[in-house]
């Protein structure tokens, strides 16, 4: 009988060990293929460095392509909670995909870290959007650094083109109203599909209206198709592109053609660049170098910066959630992983200082810009 017990004793010493000892799931769902593959790539192959235990636990990704399809990453989203029960789920790439997660992870109430930037992906904190982070600086944040360079150089007019999707939409309307509190006038905005093979009408149209300066509201290789398309028609004016871009593949496609095209970008993809007294210059150079050493020199993008800043708001959420609940308990742990994010104070990461609130789940501030120059394909920061 004594034996017995011991046994039964060791039974559940054994069980209560292996539930509090469980991995932690975390799934990933990226557009690997598809028109933003651009983006998904070099962000797959971040999550592929990321730490393979945080305070002790052992860490399980689960990866999903999406396509570069909204209804895809729903799908994707929808298996990895209904079927692998992730404990939270990284992604997707852009924003059309991100905001199609939205209902899905928050009806579920399963913590989300999006690598999009759509500004509406996290603003206004409510509803769904309280279980959804995202880590890119913000369009609205990006648009005024845009608009900001605009009023130094003395622009007036300028004119708009972007994908008609949720990101070129989203990029209008935050960048408008930043033109409109400057005193810079739209003078056309066009759009078009991300897909598309010609942009001539909108360039011509463009042209027509003889603003000093485009701004494309475009990401990863197909924003260089406008860009290269209004220097065909004869356009002299300066051009500006947005964070979406700030990949090598941009540079290799676009070519001369881009040279002297101005961006805002992550302060990681300039790390090097960044003075010694900045306050992300050594948080920056650790993804730098980590990405440097895994896949060579001249990788860096803005895309693997912010996969790698998800990473790094787990490595500091994780720990804080387990003081409150296990891995073994999906429900409670997704619960306290989300507050455990959400309560998070200046994180120094790739991307820029996190500090998220209740009222804030992206958490940046204009010390998350670098304005740089496209020069001879390498991108140069701007003093």
């Amino acid at each position: 009988m004594k034996y017995s017990r011991i046994i039964l004793a060791a039974a559940i010493s054994l069980a209560a060990t292996s539930a509090a000892w469980a991995d932690i799931k975390v799934g990933v769902v990226l557009s690997e293929t598809g028109p933003a593959a651009s983006l998904g790539i070099p962000e797959k192959k971040t999550v592929e460095l990321f730490p393979k235990e945080i305070a002790g636990q052992k860490m399980d990704y689960i990866f999903m392509n999406d396509g570069s399809d909204p209804t895809s990453a729903v799908k994707a989203a929808k298996k990895l909670i209904d079927e692998d029960k992730v404990d939270v789920i990284i992604g997707s790439s852009i924003t059309p995909n991100s905001l199609a997660m939205v209902d899905v992870v928050g009806g579920a109430k399963v913590p989300n870290i999006s690598l999009a930037a759509g500004r509406n992906i996290v603003f206004p904190v409510e509803g769904n959007r309280l279980w959804v982070f995202n880590t890119p600086q913000t369009t609205g944040l990006m648009a005024r650094a845009v608009v900001k360079n605009m009023v130094q150089n003395k622009i007036k007019t300028v004119a708009y083109i972007g994908f008609d999707d949720a990101y070129g939409q989203d990029w209008y309307n935050n960048f408008a109203q930043e033109c409109e509190a400057a005193g810079i006038k739209i003078v056309a905005n066009e759009s078009y599909n991300r897909t598309a093979t010609s942009v001539t009408g909108q360039a011509l149209h463009i042209l027509t209206a003889k603003p000093q300066a485009v701004l494309i509201g475009a990401s990863g290789t197909p924003a260089v198709l406008p860009e290269r398309t209004l220097k065909q028609v004869g356009y002299k004016g300066q051009i500006y592109q947005t964070h979406g871009v700030a990949n090598p593949d941009f540079l290799r496609v676009c070519g001369s053609d881009c040279n002297g095209t101005i961006l805002p970008v992550s302060p990681g993809v300039v790390a090097a660049q960044l003075p010694a007294d900045s306050p992300i210059k050594q948080s920056a150079m650790r993804y730098a170098d980590a990405y440097d050493k895994a896949y060579g020199k001249n990788q860096l993008s803005q895309f693997s910066a912010n996969a790698w800043d998800a990473g790094t708001l787990l490595e500091h959420a994780i720990p804080i959630a387990l003081k409150k609940a296990q891995p073994s308990d999906v429900v409670a742990f997704r619960a306290a992983l989300r507050d455990a994010i959400e309560g998070l104070k200046n994180v120094a990461g790739a991307d820029g200082i996190y500090n998220m609130s209740p009222t804030d789940h992206n958490g940046l501030d204009d010390r998350a810009v670098a304005m740089v120059r496209i020069e001879n394909g390498s991108w140069q920061m701007l003093k």
